[in-house]
């Protein structure tokens, strides 16, 4: 059986318990989580991290729609919204935390407004993006790398922060699809202050730390690169790093059956950061002529890889592309919603947050129109506030998977009767 499944889906008893919950407060879709409904709210009972129990069990405050602050009916606050996006110039459709459904409606009402779509965390995903476009990657899947990786290196990235189940589900399992007692597995942490608390159980084997700063991790993948090649590399320390532990990580890596790097895309926050997303992208292809080694990049966090793969599948580009040609036109530094609003080039913001209070919109000048979960962090009022459900939570919805291989149902747990943002967003293009 693979780590997660596609279409298992929820149960439910007369008692209000659920089993088999996915969770969509991070890019790994946990889909094992039992929740139960009490009379406070939800509750997670079984299998639920930190960012689980406060997705979950977040009490959702009694709010409606409000124009400039003040309140008003749902279709009020359409009609004001509306107004707002038809007038505008060139409004940005941003944030997008939101499921397939929700995006498909970004999608459509930014084609019919003329406007601009960009996720909130596009920034990260874009360091792999450009790294995809140019050069392409040997990648993995979640349940490829559980079942057979003997090897793991993490690279430059806090995964057990932004991804709390990670070792837990895929490096840390007792068992897997081809044996009841698979061999020991090493972690590898290339990277400076990484934590490390999770690598930890009777399937661990050897736990090494190289920890090197965030922007020589680059120039030890080339260095590696160069060595299995045969190529001199001089000198007794190689991007900052004793040389010993560089020729050790080589020849791990050499002597690996299934050996996986892993990155998260938000953790490589220094300058030129696709560079060492590049690097090590083009060390996997070259070890792979000799051994089976893949690269593995997480992230996906408020929905931000549904968002790339909606924008992939309807428009061909994946994020900051501009329809107000009357057709897609993509450009990733043009298009960006910071750079956007920091050249003034924008006269509207329509703000998708429905995962978590913390997507908060930039504090600009622009009109807002916000869709967001009710407890939003903002900077400022909007001229239009609409709260929206939380998919998986106040309604069903569809997700991808960090790996982009799998899209998960989520379920609708009745916590509140919020709409869902697609269908906010459609009754707002209904009344253009």
């Amino acid at each position: 059986m693979g780590v997660m499944t596609e279409s298992t889906g929820t149960s439910a008893t007369d008692s209000g318990h659920y089993d088999n919950v996915a969770c969509p407060f991070c890019g790994i879709l946990c889909d094992d989580l039992a929740i139960s409904r009490t009379a406070g709210g939800l509750k997670v009972t079984k299998n639920g991290c930190d960012k689980a129990k406060a997705g979950f069990e977040r009490a959702v405050a009694s709010t409606g729609p409000q124009i400039a602050g003040k309140p008003a009916t749902l279709s009020e606050a359409v009609a004001a919204a509306a107004k707002l996006v038809k007038s505008a110039e060139l409004p940005i459709f941003g944030g997008l935390g939101t499921d397939v459904e929700g995006m498909r409606a970004v999608m459509s009402i930014a084609d019919n407004a003329g406007g601009v779509v960009d996720h909130a965390l596009s920034e990260g995903q874009y360091r792999n993006f450009r790294v995809l476009q140019s050069g392409g990657w040997v990648m993995t899947t979640l349940t490829e790398a559980r079942n057979r990786a003997d090897l793991f290196v993490i690279v430059g990235s806090d995964i057990h922060q932004l991804h709390p189940r990670f070792f837990e589900r895929i490096v840390c399992n007792e068992r897997s699809m081809f044996s009841d007692n698979p061999p020991k597995r090493t972690v590898v942490f290339l990277g400076e202050g990484l934590d490390q608390s999770a690598a930890k159980s009777t399937r661990i084997g050897d736990v090494i730390t190289i920890p090197a700063k965030g922007e020589r991790i680059g120039e030890i993948m080339v260095a590696l690169r160069a060595m299995a090649k045969g190529g001199a590399i001089s000198g007794d320390t190689i991007g900052g790093m004793p040389r010993a532990q560089i020729e050790d990580l080589l020849a791990r890596c050499q002597k690996a059956s299934y050996g996986v790097m892993v990155w998260a895309p938000p953790s490589l926050s220094f300058p030129n950061a696709d560079l060492t997303v590049q690097a090590t992208s083009e060390f996997i292809k070259d070890i792979n002529q000799t051994s089976r080694f893949a690269g593995l990049s997480l992230g996906g966090n408020e929905g931000a890889v549904s968002a790339g793969a909606v924008c992939a599948w309807q428009s061909g580009y994946p994020l900051r592309v501009s329809f107000a040609s009357g057709k897609p036109h993509y450009d990733t530094e043009r298009f960006a919603m910071a750079s956007l609003l920091a050249n003034k080039q924008s006269d509207l913001l329509v703000w998708v947050a429905s995962y978590t209070p913390g997507l908060s919109p930039p504090d600009c000048d622009v009109p807002m129109v916000v869709l967001g979960t009710p407890g939003l962090a903002l900077s400022r009022t909007p001229a239009v506030y609409i709260p929206v459900g939380t998919p998986g939570v106040d309604h069903a919805g569809l997700i991808v998977r960090c790996d982009n291989v799998v899209s998960l149902p989520l379920r609708n747990l009745g916590r509140s009767t919020l709409p869902r943002a697609a269908d906010v967003l459609a009754q707002i293009e209904a009344a253009l």
